[in-house]
């Protein structure tokens, strides 16, 4: 990685990766023609983009993705939303398009998957056999790892880690609050989905309290001691919102421990806080269908091959996106949408009689500090040998100091990031 601080040139990098990624690729003929049944479980970034490239390079195959939701609710640019700066609306996209293309969505639950059989339930009851499953479950949460937050927890504390219902409810929440009020965040040890999350919510909160609320504050409760993007993150605090928010890291006192939903307290090992509105981000683990799987380990996250994204516990199943162990990849939606095209390209070689060939992959995550300026960080990943490794010297943090325009012009880049991810998954 560059060292924080210096300016990372994005169109030379994506390119060079563009290049580097395309190896990988081979004319359509080169594949088989094969009628091999692929099923995809999960409709998200990773699961939507899998099947739309299997489409494509296996157009004979009979590619089928369950996903039980309608509509898929995204959660990059979510925080916009809870901080009264986008709408809901603008987060939804459908399957209409995988659906005309020939991919057969299921709008049920995987319930059960027989990874020696190759069979996977449906919550309809009905089962499909396939010769390759690729999962894309994203995350659940573990309920009470702090005392109290469970599941009917979520109602008065609201996580919002998967968006939806949860974002609206801790947007209403704010705009409900009386002016002068605490808004508390309870930050989890990682790994979790989207480490530098917690944070750009935490700085489009604070616009929102700033211009709405001024009297009202926030204060995070963090069980780290550092996290992703911090010298920029704290740069933009100091900047924006030094009135309006606190960070306190573990070392100092900030692990919460327990919650009281029905009195809106956070209790950490020395300090009970009573919240006006509490934001509690609960510990997670993989999707809860990686388990019945057999590809969740002890961690409760799913070990791979790098190179082909095939658990090594159960063979035929592939996983991408948050439920992997792909350290040092974070769980990012960018981190899903590549991993489904290297491993698109990787179970299509497998079908064809071929082997995985490594390959090289990135990330790049932008964060937004106000409604209109964002920074980002970027890394660039070898998967050679089957493990992740970090590519010396390439990607890096956006540069400290950097004035508005600089700020501006990298939430431009995010709102086209977005547009072309989006468009990749849902068409």
């Amino acid at each position: 990685m560059s060292e924080p601080g210096f300016p990372v040139d994005r169109r030379r990098l994506m390119a060079g990766i563009g290049a580097l990624a395309g190896t990988n690729l081979l004319p359509l003929s080169a594949f088989a023609q094969t009628r091999a049944r692929v099923t995809i479980i999960g409709g998200g970034f990773g699961g939507a983009t899998a099947a739309r490239m299997l489409r494509d390079l296996l157009p004979s195959a009979r590619i089928t993705l369950l996903e039980p939701n309608a509509t898929y609710t995204a959660c990059p640019f979510s925080n916009l939303v809870i901080g009264g700066t986008r709408s809901i609306t603008d987060q939804h996209f459908s399957y209409d398009a995988l659906s005309l293309s020939g991919i057969t969505v299921i709008p049920e639950h995987a319930t059960d998957v027989d990874p020696v059989a190759r069979v996977v339930t449906c919550g309809d009851g009905r089962t499909l056999a396939y010769d390759r499953l690729i999962l894309s479950p994203g995350i659940d949460f573990r309920w009470n790892a702090i005392e109290g937050y469970d599941a009917a927890a979520v109602d008065r504390m609201p996580h919002a880690w998967k968006a939806g219902p949860g974002t609206l409810r801790l947007r209403d929440q704010l705009l409900a609050m009386e002016d002068g009020g605490l808004v508390v965040m309870s930050v989890p040890a990682p790994p979790f989905r989207c480490p530098p999350g917690p944070y750009e919510r935490a700085s489009l909160i604070a616009n929102y309290l700033k211009n709405h609320k001024p009297s009202s504050r926030l204060l995070i409760l963090d069980s780290q001691d550092a996290f992703s993007k911090m010298p920029l993150f704290k740069e933009a605090w100091e900047r924006h919102y030094p009135d309006h928010l606190e960070w306190r890291a573990a070392s100092q006192d900030g692990r919460v421990i327990c919650v009281d939903p029905s009195s809106l307290t956070l209790s950490t090992d020395f300090e009970d806080i009573r919240a006006d509105v509490a934001n509690v981000i609960p510990p997670q683990k993989a999707g809860e269908i990686a388990e019945r799987a057999g590809v969740a380990d002890a961690t409760g996250w799913c070990p791979i091959d790098a190179t082909s994204f095939e658990s090594v516990l159960q063979p035929g199943i592939h996983v991408i996106g948050d439920a992997t162990i792909a350290a040092p990849m974070p769980k990012s939606a960018f981190s899903a949408n590549l991993q489904a095209k290297v491993c698109a390209i990787a179970v299509a070689r497998l079908l064809s009689a071929m082997d995985a060939q490594p390959t090289v992959l990135a990330n790049t995550c932008y964060s937004f500090i106000t409604p209109d300026e964002a920074v980002s960080i970027a890394g660039v990943y070898s998967n050679a040998g089957g493990k992740f490794t970090n590519i010396d010297g390439a990607g890096g943090l956006s540069q400290l100091g950097a004035g508005a325009d600089v700020r501006k012009a990298e939430a431009a880049q995010a709102e086209a990031w977005f547009g072309a991810i989006t468009g990749e998954a849902f068409g």
